[in-house]
């Protein structure tokens, strides 16, 4: 019957028809919108969070509220997802699965589990002991996808010597599905960001496509500190034996080498610098309180011309813009800005603080030359200060301040966003401020047209934890090309088996 399945996709894709992707922990749909940019059709998501499930449903599935509800894989089936939806049975209903389990809620799932898992799915969504991995693998089962793709962080390469990868991988090539995972850094795929994650795709053995990862597009030299993290997680790679002791045979493979004549890495500056110049917020303009995205839209820049990557940005297919943005939104930070507009590109908090400190001194001085002096160590002394130098020690928080440079990809943006901005301040010293929502976006890659549900707060968060779209997106093209000649593949081998019965 299983079978028999694979065949009823592979039939239908082979026909033309678009592979439908179910995308779990999608949170806003960075991965879903490379593959719809990619051609595939984004059928249904699971996502716990009510405003990244509102996005990801407003932008894929607009008019349909059943879409943007938030979901919890503990609590749901896979076959409760797909009635609920209105998409049949759950294992005729998807071709393709992607997303990525939590790396904080691995276990270690061997041989003898998965088995378990395949033969009893729903018994481990219903286990409150299981990991989020053991009930992905679950949906895995249920819905017999015939390509799936995952991601996570390199530290999932290597948790305390475990790499977490292969055993995903060894749980899948016992599926049934050809298995590879690597590192890639989404700066080399035309992403302004240098985001450095592991990639594990998979097809069923039955499309006898091997698995191939997308080439460089764009060059960089990375910091040491990119390299650093990336020779961590291969560390284990290099202990002999598998997880389970049966074998050597890694499903690691190394990163595709760069297109000839690669692109020069998109920058900050050429990915943001359209956008409207902000400063209310420095004239006392900017009100307080939750940002919200109704406002009028704020017209882009005139006296910038659009680079390729902006030009893209703005009309990306089903996503176009009415000529600027309505979710350019700040933090008001009013203690920091004059650290902000002192700080050079590349500063981090050692810096900032110095510069803090530099404030302090001269705003002492000029009220003592005002004839206003404050005595050191005095209630006003220490109110003053604590109003213009922010209070963490910089040396357990050297990286919690940077100032972005213009002429370089930015540095990884994370969720942590959604609480503060001071990872990502904007390169332009006038306007002395974090990033915005839309930067964020862009340095995400998502178009100026994608909208984020929440305010301010969680549209950061959702930002952070989304897959760059075009990194998703080359990696989708990759997955389309193969599932479309294995679909070939399997409808011939097919035709021939009939072929060879009648004979016989």
């Amino acid at each position: 019957m299983a079978d028999m399945t694979y065949l009823s996709k592979a039939l239908r894709i082979a026909d033309g028809a678009r592979p439908r992707v179910l995308d779990i922990f999608s949170g806003a749909g960075g991965i879903s919108l490379g593959f719809h940019a990619a051609g595939f059709r984004i059928a249904a998501n699971l996502e716990i969070d009510a405003h990244a499930a509102a996005t990801h449903g407003h932008n894929f599935h607009p008019g349909s509220p059943e879409h943007a509800v938030a979901r919890d894989i503990t609590e749901t089936m896979p076959q409760q997802l797909a009635d609920a939806l209105g998409l049949g049975p759950v294992s005729e209903a998807f071709d393709v699965l992607v997303g990525g389990p939590p790396c904080q809620a691995y276990a270690r799932v061997g041989r003898s589990k998965l088995r378990e898992i395949a033969e009893h799915p729903e018994a481990f969504l219903h286990d409150h002991r299981a990991s989020l991995f053991e009930k992905y693998l679950a949906y895995v089962t249920a819905c017999q996808p015939l390509a799936l793709l995952m991601e996570n962080v390199p530290d999932i390469m290597n948790q305390r010597g475990v790499n977490v990868a292969e055993v995903m991988a060894e749980a899948l090539d016992e599926a049934g599905y050809t298995v590879a995972y690597t590192l890639l850094n989404a700066a080399f795929y035309g992403v302004p960001q240098m985001r450095e994650r592991m990639f594990l795709v998979a097809y069923r053995q039955e499309l006898g496509q091997p698995v191939v990862f997308p080439k460089a597009t764009h060059d960089i030299d990375l910091p040491i500190g990119y390299e650093g993290s990336r020779q961590v997680a291969l560390k284990v790679l290099n202990v002999a034996g598998d997880l389970f002791g049966e074998s050597t045979d890694h499903h690691y493979v190394d990163a595709p080498r760069t297109v000839q004549d690669p692109a020069d890495a998109i920058t900050t500056g050429e990915a943001i610098g359209d956008l409207p110049v902000i400063t209310e917020h420095l004239t006392g303009e900017m009100s307080r309180g939750a940002r919200r995205f109704d406002g009028p839209v704020m017209p882009y820049r005139k006296d910038v011309r659009p680079t390729p990557y902006v030009q893209l940005m703005r009309t990306w297919k089903g996503f176009e813009t009415p000529g600027g943005v309505r979710d350019h939104a700040i933090r008001s930070l009013p203690r920091d800005y004059m650290i902000f507009r002192r700080m050079n590109p590349g500063d981090q908090y050692p810096e900032a603080l110095k510069h803090a400190h530099d404030l302090f001194r001269e705003k002492l001085m000029a009220l003592e030359d005002e004839g206003r002096p404050i005595k050191q160590d005095s209630d006003l002394w220490h109110e003053l200060r604590s109003s213009m130098i922010p209070p963490y020690d910089p040396g357990k928080f050297p990286n919690k301040w940077r100032k972005m440079e213009g002429d370089a990809p930015a540095r990884t943006l994370l969720a942590h966003l959604g609480k503060d901005g001071y990872s990502h301040i904007h390169p332009d010293s006038a306007q002395a401020r974090t990033i915005s929502v839309r930067e964020a976006a862009r340095l995400q890659s998502f178009p100026d047209g994608f909208v984020f549900r929440g305010t301010m707060n969680p549209a950061f968060k959702q930002i952070g934890n989304a897959v760059p779209p075009l990194m998703s997106k080359a990696i989708a093209e990759k997955i389309m090309a193969a599932i479309t000649a294995g679909a070939a593949h399997m409808v011939g081998a097919a035709e021939e088996r009939v072929l060879v019965a009648q004979t016989a």
